[in-house]
């Protein structure tokens, strides 16, 4: 049964190139098209089932009465599943079908948030498992499967970028991909800010749910995995008009195993390590912001859950125009490096971050600074959230393990998201919001301190 299972998710064999040229660029037209839009669309729609709990956190936590913390535990559960999730699913999806590892991942992702919301309606709220709420630590294990089957979504997604573009392309196509996040993130907001208020929290879980099981069969019919599995050739040889030339000759890797590939360029790579330490950092900053500041401006602002996402909205929104001009800025203005943009835009967080935090008043135009402020966090971690964990990654290693490389970089992402779901809570609990955001400042500025010999080194 195993191996059945084994067997199904191998990534399918090479077949003959067909020699007409033609025929293979009309096709590498037709499944480039395919190939992006299933990566685009499937990634938009992943956040559909992650980002839906910051709407839903403030509802939840008077329906069921939850603390911060034990909102906090619900948010890490996912996040500690998609750390680990992130790296194995990497090194699997070096090695496996792209098309049935993405629509598994979305599939198994939107039964586990269908569940999650079903729960309480199953699970008696006053027994108690080890300490907490039975129904906490249901909930728990529910959105950690989630967070589990979420980490195979990039993994697999990077694989393609990494094998249907080449170098020269994938800068100005993982751009365009990576919209995918922001808009994601935005829908997310937008569709959980409307359902909140009118059927209530749970459906928030169980419609995005739906949806995604009905994305999945556009993206089974429309993708497929390299280009070298439908007889085209390796991107190299179709981009670069290259005949018979080695396509990665450094230490001839097409002699060289992918375990010793994935040990010299990710676990022996002392630029990945800085930039997976970096990430830690990232995610900090990302996720806190994503996944608080709706109760922030609850709690703090007293602005309703419709305001507040709202509001939380433009964080996503900016964020797609931070990502394609963190892009622009990187290839043009600092010929191809990506740190000084880093430094900049977090620099740029920072600020943002300050200012939401100094601005306590009310009327129109506190509420016009609140804006921008979120405005402007979505639009600086964009561009350290591509890099660092992502372009960076790639660059820095083979495009054989480009998988494991951005999943190596996910854990310490991840554990980073850990650290912020948590942190954010107990900081909030007992420091109040004032500690909340200055512990995402300061991360910004650990983010900095660390990529230091990633910058010197003209990356």
């Amino acid at each position: 049964m195993f191996k059945k299972v084994i067997d199904f998710y191998k990534a399918p064999k090479d077949i003959p190139v067909i020699t007409d040229g033609e025929q293979v660029k009309k096709l590498y037209g037709k499944k480039r098209i395919d190939i992006f839009a299933s990566c685009f669309i499937g990634y938009t729609v992943f956040h559909l089932t992650r980002k839906n709990i910051a709407a839903a956190l403030p509802d939840l936590s008077s329906d069921l009465g939850y603390s911060n913390v034990q909102l906090g535990l619900l948010g890490a559960a996912l996040y500690f599943a998609y750390a680990f999730g992130k790296f194995i699913n990497g090194v699997i999806a070096d090695k496996a079908d792209a098309k049935k590892f993405l629509t598994t991942a979305l599939f198994i992702s939107s039964v586990a948030n269908i569940a999650f919301a079903l729960s309480p309606g199953f699970i008696p709220q006053d027994k108690i498992f080890f300490g907490q709420p039975l129904l906490l630590t249901v909930m728990a294990f529910f959105w950690g499967v989630n967070g589990w089957f979420q980490s195979m979504g990039f993994p697999g997604i990077a694989k393609s970028l990494a094998f249907w573009w080449s170098n020269k392309e994938r800068g100005t196509i993982w751009s365009l991909w990576t919209v995918s996040h922001q808009f994601g993130t935005w829908l997310a907001f937008l569709l959980a800010g409307f359902l909140v208020p009118k059927l209530g929290w749970h459906a928030a879980f169980i419609v995005p749910g739906i949806i995604n099981i009905i994305v999945c069969l556009y993206i089974y019919t429309h993708m497929c995995d390299k280009p070298t599995t439908i007889g085209l050739p390796e991107v190299e040889l179709f981009s670069e008009g290259k005949k018979n030339e080695t396509v990665e000759p450094i230490d001839d890797e097409a002699n060289l195993s992918y375990f010793v590939i994935l040990k010299k360029y990710v676990f022996l790579n002392p630029t990945m390590w800085f930039l997976a330490l970096a990430f830690t950092f990232v995610y900090i900053c990302r996720c806190g912001t994503e996944d608080w500041i709706i109760k922030y401006l609850c709690e703090i602002k007293h602005n309703s859950v419709e305001l507040a996402s709202q509001k939380q909205m433009y964080l996503p929104l900016c964020g797609i125009f931070g990502t394609l001009l963190a892009g622009v800025f990187s290839d043009f203005l600092f010929k191809g490096k990506r740190m000084p943009v880093t430094f900049l835009f977090l620099a740029g967080f920072a600020l943002c971050v300050f200012g939401l935090l100094k601005n306590q008043g009310s009327g129109s135009f506190s509420t016009i600074l609140d804006y921008v402020c979120i405005g402007g966090i979505g639009f600086f971690t964009a561009g350290p959230r591509m890099f660092v964990g992502g372009i960076c990654a790639v660059e820095t290693g083979s495009k054989k393990v480009a998988s494991a490389a951005t999943g190596f970089c996910g854990i310490f992402g991840y554990f980073g998201a850990i650290l912020s779901s948590i942190g954010t809570g107990i900081f909030v609990d007992n420091f109040g919001w004032y500690g909340a955001l200055y512990f995402w400042i300061i991360s910004a500025f650990c983010c900095m301190f660390i990529l230091i010999p990633v910058f010197k080194k003209g990356v």
